[in-house]
């Protein structure tokens, strides 16, 4: 479990296409305290730590998830949004984040609101029901509060901290953005269903 509050900013070191696709990713975390096999989310998506060294880990990444996620789309240099796993004890300043990408999200617009920027996005037809306005979304790993919902379009402002700490001050229109909806939403959907 994650909370969607990037604590890193990697870089793609090198791909690898093989049956899997493994990615290897520079990194600012102590590697001495993480261990093979430990969750890390990039992106957004939970990954497996399945080698490392001083300033890198590498990660395999399935066919399934990269056909469902933007990480096809990776290449080496590539800037990417990392957070460990959560620990007990951790504060949970975002939500609460499975790193299971539930679908992409393509940027529609971009346009500057005071120091901030407002993103707009449009979501998948079967996703854009569990999108509600003040709810919260994870947007390539990055807990988000959604500000407004016109059909399949939805807004989000991005701030200057979280511009400079994360991937978003890179943000472009068309860029497909890895979208995981909130559990609590998609769990009151499934609710309703059964009512």
């Amino acid at each position: 479990m994650f909370t969607g509050i990037i604590t890193d900013v990697g870089k793609v070191r090198a791909l690898e296409r093989r049956g899997d696709l493994r990615a290897r990713i520079a990194s600012g975390y102590d590697m001495g305290g993480v261990d093979i096999g430990a969750s890390i989310a990039c992106d957004g998506v939970c990954l497996t730590v399945v080698d490392k060294g001083g300033d890198w880990f590498d990660v395999d990444i399935s066919a399934e998830t990269v056909s469902k996620t933007n990480l096809a789309s990776w290449t080496e240099g590539r800037r990417v949004n990392l957070e460990r796993a959560l620990r007990v004890g951790d504060e949970l300043g975002g939500h609460i984040v499975s790193g299971h990408v539930d679908g992409l999200a393509k940027i529609v617009g971009i346009r500057d609101e005071g120091d901030s920027t407002r993103i707009t996005m449009t979501a998948p037809e079967a996703l854009a029901r569990f999108i509600a306005p003040k709810g919260s979304v994870a947007l390539n790993g990055t807990s988000l509060t959604v500000n407004e919902v016109e059909g399949r379009d939805f807004g989000i402002n991005v701030i200057p901290h979280t511009k400079q700490a994360t991937t978003w001050g890179e943000a472009q229109v068309g860029d497909l953005v890895n979208l995981e909806i909130d559990t609590l939403a998609r769990y009151v959907a499934r609710l309703q269903e059964t009512l």
